[in-house]
């Protein structure tokens, strides 16, 4: 067995390069986001309760993030016109859509939407949940909604 003799300078250069190349590495992959401004795109007008969820939820996030996030009203066409602006942006986490039940009932009633919105759209996080309930004149016969589908149905 042979020893390789390695003069003294040359081992710390090796021995604190190889002590660097973690922090060097964490470094090079690390990223920091958002680097820019980020648009919550939001399909509601300024005021109602989409808006105002979004915008305290921008400014939480901006606090917490050191950037920018800009509510982006974009109403119109039961949420699409917001929904089809952010499936065609770039796919880079700067532009967010706040989606809400629109989107999904959007899915099932139009036929020829320019998006799919399971497919192009990925969910990030939840930050609110509602319940819905349908309210009908008591003198209406249905007391189901299979009954009441019947009834209009008909």
């Amino acid at each position: 067995m042979t020893r390789v003799k390695l003069p003294r300078r040359q081992f710390l250069r090796l021995a604190t390069g190889a002590a660097a190349l973690p922090a060097v590495s964490r470094i090079a992959w690390a990223q920091a986001y958002p680097t820019r401004p980020v648009h919550l795109i939001v399909g509601t007008p300024p005021g109602l309760a989409p808006d105002i969820l979004a915008r305290l939820v921008g400014q939480s996030l901006s606090e917490r993030m050191g950037q920018q996030f800009v509510i982006d009203n974009r109403p119109g066409a039961g949420t699409n016109i917001a929904t089809e602006a952010v499936v065609r942006a770039a796919p880079d986490g700067y532009s967010l859509l706040l989606s809400n039940p629109a989107n999904a009932i959007n899915a099932t009633l139009y036929d020829n939407l320019n998006f799919d919105f399971i497919r192009d759209t990925k969910p990030v996080a939840l930050i609110g949940s509602g319940e819905f309930i349908m309210v009908i004149n008591p003198s209406m016969p249905a007391k189901t909604i299979p009954e009441f589908t019947r009834l209009c149905q008909s």
